[in-house]
């Protein structure tokens, strides 16, 4: 198997920038290889992550906050501690209704996040 890109072994959250990526939204990349990566997404108040679809699968925990998240025709309040799945191609996205630290892991890794 061919790596396309490697992140480094350890993550320093002082130590890595985050990228404004939407209005109210910050996303911070923890750790990557071919078959996975883990993202931190900051969301302030009644920011929006659009419904959108991807083929990479996507399991994402609540770090912090409260969100309505829509997978599909499914809606959910989920609060901090909680964390959804959501399968490959399925349309999905989020309303932060209360302050909040997303965590996104990808399988595949998301090439498209990477500069």
């Amino acid at each position: 198997m061919t790596v396309l890109a490697n992140s480094t072994r350890f993550f320093k959250e002082e130590e890595t920038q985050w990228e404004v990526v939407g209005e109210g939204v910050q996303r911070q990349i923890v750790g990557f290889e071919n078959r996975i990566m883990m993202v931190n997404v900051k969301f302030e108040k009644g920011a929006i992550g659009p419904l959108h679809n991807h083929h990479h699968t996507q399991v994402t925990h609540i770090a912090a906050g409260i969100f309505e998240v829509t997978i599909e025709e499914e809606t959910r309040i989920l609060k901090k501690g909680d964390s959804f799945y959501i399968p490959s191609n399925k349309i999905h996205g989020v309303v932060c209704l209360e302050e909040g630290i997303l965590i996104d892991v990808f399988s595949p890794m998301r090439e498209d996040f990477i500069k």
